[in-house]
């Protein structure tokens, strides 16, 4: 085979450009049989959303010997001439000259037959998924948004920094964290009635990471401008269309930024991204507008283009007590805002995104700098239409005697966090960052309702599979 006729089916589709020799390899997505004695298959390779059509005389010897293997899901190879289509819906196709079937797929077992396949049956056959059209778009889309997110960064000096998945400290303080051991579970050691974690293999209790945050806070106190990208993992049993147990978080950490700096950077993230995955996915975005929400280029187009609403914590909790909305969950300064209410604020009240700062410190965690209210924190979050929030961050407590006197209030061993402490006796400096959930980010650009549907292989209670 000669690999320099090889093209990609987005590439043939794009240009449009008659060629003599062309090698496209994919699989099989339908094959119509004509009277006349001719095959056409349509074939994807998953580098676009759309088919090309290949035609495939049956006198050639290559279709006599696998016509009984030509079905929905083979995959195949076909050389021939690329040529302007005679018929609708494409612009070029290639009259095959040559074909080969890589493997079959038997009609009658293959899962994945033409016709309406509900995304809970799909997460059944997480192996066969990525070839429907739904999951392909939403994997090109996140694959785009993942190269945007570096590009943004990078173009603005920041360095990508590698936190460690296995850790010894709980960012959040919520304890739903899980446990990495290579203790025998059936014989674990005790001293008094407690695990003897001297005898683990990192000699002390270790879980999965729930954030790169702390560890990224070293980084910035050493390279100012930093960003990590990578697994979280949360044991939190719940089966909501917004959870996963492993996901993948985007934290920046910036030395020197205070508040405003923090939601100015936010900001002009999402509307990078936002602008760059319009210009560059524009075809799966259009099957996801038809598909699944008719109004959601309309939706990324606004975001995109118009300036975030900024409101302080206490200002929101007093336009949601006085709206005539029917809340589920009541609201009262002090209170955790539910998506309920941010979006409300976001889709009802502004109808544009919102950023909400200086929470009550009672429910933030122990990090956030104190505002001279000492009542409330330089937190923020960024909240969407239709999702609620979409990126959560804080101004960092930069002075010694507030965090450790914050760590003790939420009750947590200042012990295990003398590094992080040590962080503010040794040159602090006033520092800033947020977390964005990237899944969360694929739900909103593609409309997908589930979370479990925008990941390659979700992992949530009960379900490790794949």
């Amino acid at each position: 085979m000669d690999k320099s006729k090889r093209a990609r089916v987005k590439e043939l589709l794009t240009k449009g450009e008659p060629r003599d020799d062309v090698i496209v390899e994919g699989w099989v997505k339908t094959r119509r049989d004509s009277k006349g004695g001719f095959s056409f298959l349509e074939i994807n390779d998953g580098s676009c959303q759309k088919n090309i059509q290949a035609i495939v005389d049956h006198s050639l010897d290559a279709y006599k010997d696998n016509e009984k293997k030509l079905h929905t899901g083979s995959c195949v190879g076909v050389r021939g001439k690329l040529v302007a289509s005679q018929g609708k819906g494409q612009s070029v196709e290639i009259q095959a000259g040559e074909l080969w079937v890589y493997g079959g797929a038997d009609p009658e077992t293959y899962p994945l037959q033409k016709k309406y396949h509900s995304l809970e049956f799909l997460r059944e056959i997480s192996h066969l998924r990525p070839r429907t059209n739904t999951i392909g778009a939403v994997m090109r889309v996140r694959n785009r948004l993942a190269y945007s997110i570096h590009r943004f960064f990078q173009d603005r000096g920041f360095v990508y920094l590698h936190t460690p998945i296995i850790t010894t400290s709980d960012c959040e303080g919520a304890g739903e964290m899980f446990q990495v051991t290579t203790l025998d579970l059936n014989q674990v050691p005790k001293d008094n009635g407690q695990v003897n974690y001297g005898e683990d293999f990192f000699g002390r209790k270790a879980n999965l990471t729930v954030s790169g945050q702390l560890e990224g806070e070293i980084y910035a106190m050493a390279l100012s401008l930093i960003y990590t990208f990578g697994p979280t993992f949360r044991a939190e049993n719940s089966n909501t269309s917004r959870h996963l147990a492993e996901f993948w978080m985007v934290e920046p950490e910036m030395a020197f930024y205070d508040l405003d700096d923090d939601m100015d950077l936010a900001e002009e993230f999402i509307q990078y991204l936002f602008k760059d995955v319009l210009e560059t996915c524009a075809e799966d975005l259009e099957f996801f507008n038809n598909r699944i929400d008719k109004h959601l280029i309309e939706t990324l187009t606004h975001v995109a283009e118009n300036q975030f609403e900024r409101i302080p914590y206490s200002d929101a909790i007093h336009l949601l007590e006085k709206s005539s909305e029917k809340f589920t969950y009541s609201v009262e300064w002090g209170c955790n805002l539910q998506a309920e209410h941010e979006r409300y604020l976001a889709e009802k009240h502004f109808k544009k995104p919102v950023i909400i700062y200086n929470y009550p410190e009672s429910i933030k965690p122990f990090y956030m700098k104190l505002n001279d209210d000492r009542e409330t924190v330089r937190a923020m979050d960024v909240l969407l239409p239709r999702l609620g929030e979409i990126i959560g961050g804080s101004q960092r407590e930069d002075d010694l005697d507030t965090l450790q006197r914050r760590i003790q209030e939420k009750g947590l061993d200042p012990e295990e966090y003398w590094w992080y402490l040590d962080l503010r006796r040794f040159g602090s400096a006033p520092h800033s960052g947020f977390g964005l959930g990237f899944e969360r980010l694929v739900q909103f650009v593609s409309g997908v309702e589930n979370i479990r549907d925008v990941i390659p292989f979700p992992r949530t209670p009960k379900h490790a599979g794949f």
